[in-house]
């Protein structure tokens, strides 16, 4: 690594070289793939329209602290001790957010709201105390997002000491503010709007830390048919559900990496505007891409218990909902990075909305082999069609 006096905590960037993945961000993602655990296994436990509020708020949250976080290590140089110990530091963050998912609703919901302010204010802490003077757009930056989050904080805070409703619709509150922050580039008194040129990131480094989250999404989907396959008798029902499963994770796979991640990592290394591209594509797409994974794996644990008889509407809600949730996630990430919309994508999204008003008709073991099946030809379809042209 290059000499930083200027910036000795921050990445040296050098035109037409990729800056790597360290092993201390990998480290840092194990703690989210047992968040990512927690979050199915909530659900699963709570699958009732409030608890698929609940869950989502938490999924929310989960992955903008794993996002920000991105961000913060996309400008700073995990390599250096300081920046490991800040990272180890959230890491402890995340085992306590992560351990407190399955009763944020109840007893452990300040654990949750702490642990989560903690690591949102005090990353970003850390990010301006580590900016010189000489960068005065960065330190500038780095107090908006520090007042935005300071402010989200305070209802994260007062929503886990409150209860019941009270508790759900202050974490709203304070997760719209979060949300909407980027949007407004940031917007505070006296210093006014980021630009997006103050936002510019190493674009591959960017794409490739967001594609590891799908990985980890990924990862745990097979871990835990895995452990539930292991724990079930293996009649022929079962090891078909089981296959169907792991079939419709690599078709999941195929879509996402096959065309999709070279091409938006090829797109934002080389844009002028990388952090808009960041913002968009990476920062908000990547949430229905992952959210529907997650969706998908719940499902997939609904049908290896139960692959016979009757279709309850839980599992068709996971069983639809995931790949549906999924394919609108990569048909508009693909959108973003090619111009296009995916014809392919598009079919698969409409077929499984059509398969949606007899699903309930099908037995689980058949919903999720017409479910994989859609995945299938999607992911053949888009292979096929980019290898013949530009487009669909």
């Amino acid at each position: 690594m290059a000499d930083n006096p200027r910036g000795a905590l921050f990445r040296v960037i050098v035109p037409n070289q990729h800056s790597r993945v360290t092993y201390a961000e990998l480290f840092f993602d194990l703690v989210f793939v047992y968040a990512v655990t927690q979050i199915s296994h909530m659900l699963l436990g709570r699958f009732t329209p409030l608890g698929a509020v609940q869950v989502t708020l938490l999924f929310l949250a989960v992955w903008w602290v794993w996002v920000y976080t991105t961000w913060v290590t996309n400008w700073l140089n995990p390599e250096l001790t300081p920046v490991r110990i800040l990272l180890f530091l959230l890491m402890l963050g995340g085992l306590v957010l992560s351990t407190s998912i399955p009763t944020a609703f109840e007893g452990r919901g300040l654990w949750f709201a702490i642990a989560y302010a903690t690591m949102q204010v005090g990353r970003t802490l850390f990010w301006l105390v580590s900016t010189p003077p000489e960068r005065m757009p960065v330190r500038h930056n780095a107090i908006r997002i520090l007042i935005w989050l300071s402010g989200s904080a305070i209802f994260w805070v007062l929503g886990g000491f409150a209860d019941g409703p009270s508790r759900l619709w202050l974490w709203v509150v304070a997760l719209t503010i979060e949300y909407i922050a980027p949007a407004a580039l940031f917007w505070i008194p006296k210093l006014g709007p980021s630009s997006v040129e103050a936002w510019a990131v190493e674009g591959g480094h960017m794409a490739e830390r967001c594609a590891g989250f799908i990985i980890i999404a990924l990862g745990e989907a097979i871990v835990v048919n895995g452990a539930t396959f292991a724990d079930l008798t293996w009649t022929r029902d079962i090891v078909a559900a089981f296959l169907s499963a792991f079939v419709g994770s690599i078709a999941m796979w195929w879509i996402y990496f096959h065309k999709g991640a070279e091409a938006g990592s090829e797109l934002i290394s080389k844009s002028a505007e990388s952090g808009r591209v960041a913002r968009l594509a990476y920062t908000y797409l990547h949430m229905p891409i992952v959210g529907g994974i997650i969706l998908s794996a719940v499902a997939d644990e609904l049908v290896l218990k139960h692959p016979g008889g009757h279709t309850d509407i839980r599992t068709v809600v996971s069983a639809i909902g995931g790949p549906l949730l999924f394919l609108v996630g990569t048909i508009l990430f693909k959108h973003s990075i090619r111009g296009f919309l995916q014809l392919s994508h598009g079919i698969g999204i409409i077929a499984l909305a059509g398969l949606a008003w007899f699903a309930g008709d099908l037995s689980p073991l058949m919903l999720s082999f017409l479910t994989t099946a859609i995945l299938i030809v999607v992911a053949v379809w888009e292979s096929l069609s980019l290898r013949s042209g530009p487009k669909e």
